[in-house]
């Protein structure tokens, strides 16, 4: 998995351009429609009176303005600069900016929030980007410190039904780049492995897209 580490170090450039591209493109609409897993996280996170929580990756943002239009207040993180360039202009646009706070940060590194100051947290796709093992459980290890106790995490993650599995350039274990992007896919037994210090409370299998990505969505609970 040490090719894995280097090459993720390449992604950064790479993912930069791809905002330059996705904003050239018109990307920055604020009324981008969410994913299907924020839909459904915000729900769970309502069920359980979640209101503070933390998004990581958050990407064009799409995601973000949905929880914040809901109710929610939150901080997301983005690793690169232009991507949190969006989703400040995106929330501003929106009227939003109250609601949403956004850093732009490394995952890999220990995050910079003081232990227990979020109730929820969210990611879509961003545990299968490219990550040792052991960087993702430092990773949820982080997520678990930042959360209260009993607060939820709730991630997805494209698995081994994905029709993407298998295909472009072989870097190791369950991890392939296709197309310039490095993803990380995973089985139940890694998310078995990340979970100490949680109750692994669900996992389900869903479709999402026009290939479609097949993903898995957990929801973990702090202990």
């Amino acid at each position: 998995m040490s090719e894995v580490k280097k090459d993720f170090d390449l992604q950064h450039p790479h993912w930069e351009n791809y905002w330059d591209t996705f904003s050239a493109e018109g990307g920055l609409a604020v009324d981008e429609a969410p994913s299907e897993a924020a839909k459904q996280a915000a729900d769970e996170f309502k069920k359980r009176g979640i209101v503070n929580i933390l998004e990581l990756g958050g990407g064009s943002g799409r995601d973000t303005l949905f929880f914040a239009r809901e109710g929610f207040q939150l901080h997301v993180v983005e690793y690169t600069e232009k991507g949190a360039a969006i989703i400040r202009r995106k929330a501003s646009e929106a009227g939003l900016a109250n609601s949403v706070k956004v850093v732009q940060h490394d995952v890999r590194k220990p995050l910079p929030f003081n232990s227990g100051s979020f109730e929820g947290c969210f990611s879509h796709m961003l545990y299968c980007m490219a990550f040792t093992e052991k960087e993702l459980k430092g990773i949820n290890q982080e997520i678990r410190r930042v959360l209260v106790s009993g607060g939820s995490n709730i991630y997805t993650a494209r698995n081994l039904n994905d029709p993407m599995y298998g295909a472009g350039t072989h870097k190791g274990g369950n991890v392939y780049e296709v197309n310039g992007f490095i993803i990380h896919f995973f089985d139940k037994k890694i998310i078995e492995e990340l979970s100490e210090g949680y109750e692994i409370q669900q996992i389900t299998e869903f479709e999402e897209g026009i290939l479609p990505k097949r993903l898995y969505s957990v929801i973990q609970k702090v202990k």
